[in-house]
């Protein structure tokens, strides 16, 4: 059955196309399974909770009837701004139109979040972006331009609020500025939701071609439930597709946990025992509660673009397993720097078991991608990363240290993570505090950070080393916990070409070398391998453990805690990028001068680079599970989700390797020259 609704309707109908429902709502409670609910264009001003889930066979799909001209917001309009003085004006906001849920009265809060960053969950938009909230009504009319902010001239519109408890109301203070907020759209987000049922398992759906904006979402954490502006909440199967994601307060998508009742921000409530640890107890409890490949994740995000949210473009902790996340545009996540803490990036996301990242274009981020712990089996192929490490003009002081990130960051995971054929082109590439990685055809021009180090939870005086679970192969099943011990790493075909580095970027990385912070990250921006120096080859590993090993052997002691091996070939380095000293076909380029970007063209994004006038031999091998080997601890080898090998033999468009190719994403200049995305 198709459902229609339209919001331009007199008066709601019964979801025929001659009479439609006015509200999605109303559809959302008739659909069942097979059901197409077809959306006209048009505002929606709604919270949707889907009431029932499809199923595998059937699914029940939302579609906007033109894409992207169905628009589903958390936002209310407000019209009656009164001036107070000069650029500041005033709105009084009766309490009733919140429900239950005040965003002015809820502060953002949760396991993670620094909690001296005063915000609430609530945003006052401007022409459909957020202002800068304050603290204080004299902020307000004195505004002070941001220091940290990516967009320190539109952080002078700021806004206050305060509430009138005698007559129930929220009183909003803001400065317009040469706006007069009665002539331009204003709006105050009023619902915490856009898209996400309020029960779990309502699984099978399909979200299709929405525009989905300005919901007053709460921090989601890893310990706690992870809500977000759209989402499955704990179920399997849905397709979220073709939609642009943008202004949620904190998450756009949320493929996250569930809520765990007597472990929902425990580290931040009850206080003794540590975040991770608590983490591990949740991770322990979904597992004998339901957490498995049969009931949960399975999820597709693709070709949505998602922007300008205050924490990230998709979030998920233990949700979003054997999902597929390709083909979107995902920027300008926590821009604002209104938000701080250990949750931030375009898409942070804990135990990506059997997740592919692919295709995707993630860019002015605070920091791109995110993998922290459980990253086993995991995918990123494929996509464009850039300008996820500050903007131009930063200033490194302490502000820089707690909020610059990098294009990818795997944190504290066993493995196996492939890393293969993407393009990597910000100050500092890869934050590698784990081990179990496999990079391969990659174009690389940032360095690698917290090689050896940022694995500890950070006690002052005594040891406190971080255990992490790895699971059985492509499952769920806890298998057993470790730590760190760094290395198990694989680097094949890569090339790495040293970028300029910018002053500022020099600035904090002498900073973080001289304010004790290098036990966590040491800011390295040279690009090469060369951070394993010290690391063993698998031979010089091994014979670690020649002869008897058992209790009373000479071989029982330092080898079963020290560095695993490394393995590199085939790796090209320009421009005074620098190999891994035991990497023996190691090609150092010193004669020529590589000059690499990205440009941003009126049909799309280009690499802009002389790099295949200079590269011109194929005298690398091709790649393969075979040549990888398996992750240590796991002992899982880097193959597909169900369990077939991969072999490189196509690069970064699709285009067949020979027998002989070069290093690197492409197979040739042509390639190189293709539209991006």
């Amino acid at each position: 059955m198709i459902i229609y609704v339209d919001a331009s309707v007199i008066q709601t109908g019964n979801g025929t196309k001659e009479n439609p429902f006015k509200t999605i709502q109303e559809a959302a409670a008739k659909a069942l399974p097979g059901d197409e609910v077809i959306v006209a264009p048009g505002l929606y001003r709604e919270a949707v909770n889907p009431i029932h889930a499809g199923t595998a066979d059937k699914r029940i799909t939302y579609r906007s009837a033109i894409k992207g001209q169905a628009h589903i917001t958390g936002s209310e309009a407000v019209k009656d701004w009164e001036n107070v003085e000069g650029t500041v004006w005033k709105a009084v906001i009766p309490n009733g139109i919140f429900g239950d849920y005040n965003p002015f009265t809820t502060l953002v809060s949760g396991d993670w979040f620094i909690a001296t960053f005063i915000a609430h969950t609530g945003d006052v938009y401007l022409n459909e972006k957020s202002m800068y909230e304050v603290t204080t009504l004299d902020k307000v009319k004195n505004p002070q331009k941001s220091t940290i902010s990516w967009d320190p001239d539109f952080s002078v519109y700021t806004w206050y609020a305060e509430q009138d408890e005698a007559n129930n109301q929220t009183i909003i203070y803001a400065n317009f500025h040469e706006k007069d907020p009665n002539k331009e759209n204003v709006e105050i987000s009023v619902r915490r939701n856009c898209f996400y049922p309020e029960s779990e398992g309502i699984g099978y759906i399909t979200l299709s071609g929405f525009r989905i904006s300005q919901a007053a979402t709460q921090w989601a954490p890893p310990t706690a439930y992870q809500e977000g502006m759209v989402g499955p909440h704990w179920s399997k199967g849905w397709i979220i597709e073709d939609c642009e994601i943008y202004e949620s307060k904190c998450s756009g998508i949320s493929l996250g946990k569930y809520l765990q009742p007597e472990n929902d921000n425990k580290w931040l409530k009850w206080k003794y025992k540590d975040g991770t640890q608590t983490e591990r107890d949740c991770i322990c409890q979904a597992s004998y509660e339901g957490w498995d490949k049969e009931h949960i994740g399975s999820h597709i995000v693709r070709r949505c673009e998602i922007h300008d949210c205050g924490q990230t473009g998709i979030v998920g902790h233990l949700g979003g397993v054997f999902s597929v996340i390709e083909d979107n545009h995902i920027h300008h996540i926590n821009n604002k720097q209104n938000l701080a803490g250990a949750e931030i990036g375009g898409i942070k996301m804990h135990a990506a078991i059997d997740v592919i990242f692919r295709r995707n274009h993630i860019h002015n981020c605070t920091r791109g991608l995110w993998l922290d712990w459980q990253a086993q089996g995991t995918r990123v192929t494929g996509n464009l990363f850039h300008d996820n490490a500050l903007p131009n003009d930063f200033e490194a002081g302490d502000d820089a240290v707690t909020s610059v990130g990098e294009d990818i960051f795997v944190e504290v995971s066993h493995g196996p993570t492939l890393i293969d054929h993407n393009i990597l082109l910000s100050d500092r590439a890869l934050k590698i505090a784990t081990q179990g990685v496999a990079l391969v055809h990659n174009l690389i021009c940032g360095g690698f950070v917290s090689v050896g180090i940022g694995t500890d939870n950070g006690a002052p005086d005594i040891p406190s080393p971080r255990y992490t679970p790895y699971h059985t192969k492509h499952g769920t099943q806890v298998a057993g916990f470790m730590t760190i011990l760094h290395g198990d790493d694989r680097f094949y075909n890569n090339i790495f070409v040293q970028k300029p580095i910018r002053p500022c970027m020099q600035d904090l990385a002498d900073l973080i070398g001289n304010n004790g912070n290098m036990w966590w990250d040491d800011c390295n921006v040279i690009t090469g391998t060369f951070k394993f120096n010290g690391y063993p080859t698998f031979d010089e590993w091994n014979r670690q453990f020649e002869g008897y090993c058992g209790m009373g052997s000479e071989t029982t002691g330092n080898c079963y805690y020290d560095h695993l091996p490394v393995w590199a070939s085939g790796n090209l380095y320009f421009n005074g990028a620098r190999a891994w000293e035991k990497e023996t076909d190691a090609v150092t380029d010193t004669e020529h001068t590589v000059d690499i970007s990205v440009e941003e063209k009126e049909d799309g994004w280009y690499l802009k680079t002389n790099l295949y006038d200079i590269i011109k031999e194929e005298n690398d091998g091709i790649i393969s599970t075979e040549t990888l080997g398996m992750a240590f601890e796991p002992e899982q080898k880097y193959e597909n989700p169900d369990g077939s090998p991969i072999i490189f033999n196509q690069d970064f468009f699709g285009n067949h390797r020979d027998v002989k190719t070069v290093a690197g994403p492409f197979t040739d200049k042509k390639a190189s020259e293709q539209k991006l995305f």
